[in-house]
């Protein structure tokens, strides 16, 4: 085992060579980044020899390391902003939001760790005591998305760290650039380059790190597909720790609404922000039958305002491109189904550029439409849907395999109580978008939206488990049952 070790070890000092991979500026095609291809065996097996030094620091030692994280990540916002930018394609004033993101991360897992994951003892009888510490699981892979390349993975690693664990880390081979700019981040911390490693590469690459016997867990956002395949993959190793953050088909109830308004910017900002592209993003609007005219010009008179171009532009958009140009085709192809299935377009999907994936707002009346396929639109497509009482919204909302997030904007403190009650999702949330989630909260969600293992704060939860000890000054025994009597003599 140790030879093997040493050997991946060396390969990965010397650089494996690989398949080389590019990333592209969505919005221009300019080629953003290249670099080639890894070994995941490699890094899991450096990823391992670092473990046993990492974990026996105090975690004030850890906790250290990661506010210096902290401080190198604000001190390159600018840097760190534009390549988030030029990789996904979103506007500029957003990457700098996700760059904060990162940073706010660090404080907040130290705080999560701290109220999750406390040692406790505990007076037992005769002077015993019972004490309950965590310890990490060792080496942890985490498999990042492209729509928030830094900071979703970011969310895992960091938890990771605190806890003791060291991270094998592959980002999203459509946004190479930004992983291996945050794990350079975390290295010039002063972080030991085994502690975190990168792997470069496609999907080929991530299922060799998920096959990896030398992995301890896996923490993954993504596709629901690609979460159950996760997950049948971990079925037979139940010893080693999946936590899931996939996606949702989310619904937006809006119901007496007293500020047309105000819920018309938020149906936007929960169906349009990053392109649709956000896991929590609004894709069906529910409203009440007869009462959506006015809310539905609204909605409409401010989709037509809302801006879509590159990131550096000025003035700056609201919504950048799609990840690329496959991602539009599908979107478009999704669309193009709706609309076979009996919807009918209030705003239609337009490709702004026939080579590029700038795809308008679009919005599209489904109440009428035979079949609502349950799928996760990646893009910037919102379905209408009419329903004639409170009871069918609610109903409605829950017609879906997925269970991430739900808004109700509008309606009464007793409305929200029983939308609240009755719901099934992570996220529910009153007056506001069904995305932003805070990140000092548990983010997660149940059906096809997850494993029941939220992130955010309640990430310290699967980066390190619980350990029951019973402990005494001096050991104590006696048997009072099932003994022979040492006094009476056998027949």
């Amino acid at each position: 085992m140790h030879q093997q070790l040493d050997e991946a070890a060396r390969r990965v000092e010397r650089g494996a060579v690989g398949q080389l991979l590019n990333s592209t500026n969505p919005a221009t095609g300019e080629l953003v980044w290249s670099g080639e291809t890894g070994d995941a065996a490699a890094e899991v097996a450096a990823a391992r020899a670092a473990w046993p030094g990492w974990a026996a620091h105090s975690t004030s030692f850890r906790v250290e390391s990661l506010r210096r994280f902290a401080n190198v990540v604000r001190a390159k916002e600018a840097e760190f902003a534009e390549i988030i930018s030029k990789e996904t394609g979103k506007p500029l004033w957003e990457a700098k939001t996700e760059v904060g993101a990162v940073v706010n991360k660090v404080q907040i897992s130290i705080q999560a760790y701290a109220e999750r994951t406390p040692q406790r003892k505990m007076e037992a009888a005769l002077g015993d005591r019972i004490a309950v510490r965590h310890k990490p699981h060792g080496v942890l892979a985490v498999l990042g998305p492209y729509n928030f390349p830094a900071h979703l993975p970011n969310g895992h690693i960091v938890p990771a760290l605190i806890a003791g664990n060291t991270v094998v880390f592959k980002p999203s081979e459509k946004t190479p650039g930004t992983g291996e700019f945050l794990v350079r981040c975390f290295h010039e911390s002063g972080i030991p380059e085994g502690v975190v490693r990168l792997l470069i590469g496609g999907p080929d690459e991530g299922r060799a790190l998920a096959g990896q016997p030398g992995i301890d867990g896996l923490l993954f956002t993504g596709s629901a597909r690609a979460g159950a395949s996760l997950h049948k993959q971990f079925s037979e190793t139940p010893q080693k720790i999946l936590a899931l953050e996939l996606g949702g088909n989310n619904p937006l109830v809006v119901w007496d609404a007293k500020d047309i308004d105000a819920a018309a910017t938020i149906i936007a900002q929960s169906a349009f922000l990053s392109a649709g592209q956000r896991c929590t993003a609004a894709r069906r609007l529910i409203v009440e039958e007869g009462q959506e005219i006015d809310l539905i010009n609204s909605l409409c008179k401010l989709m037509d305002r809302i801006l879509v171009d590159q990131p550096f532009a000025e003035p700056q958009p609201f919504m950048g491109p799609v990840i690329d140009n496959p991602s539009a085709d599908l979107v478009q192809e999704q669309w193009v189904n709706l609309m076979m299935k009996g919807g009918k377009p209030i705003r239609q999907l337009q490709r702004r550029m026939e080579d590029m994936p700038f795809l308008s707002p679009a919005l599209i009346d489904m109440t009428g439409a035979k079949e609502r396929p349950d799928e996760e639109i990646f893009g910037p497509v919102l379905q209408l849907i009419r329903v004639k009482d409170f009871d069918a919204a609610i109903d409605e909302a829950n017609s879906t395999r997925f269970g991430l997030a739900a808004s109700l904007i509008g309606g009464s403190p007793a409305m929200y109580d029983k939308f609240w009650a009755n719901v099934r999702a992570g996220v529910i949330n009153w007056n506001k978008p069904t995305n932003g989630a805070p990140s000092n909260a548990p983010f997660g969600g149940v059906g096809l939206s997850g494993n029941h293992r939220p992130s955010a704060f309640y990430a310290a939860d699967y980066c390190a488990y619980p350990v029951t000890s019973s402990e005494a000054e001096l050991a104590r025994a006696a048997i009072g049952q099932g003994l022979r009597d040492p006094n009476l003599q056998e027949d």
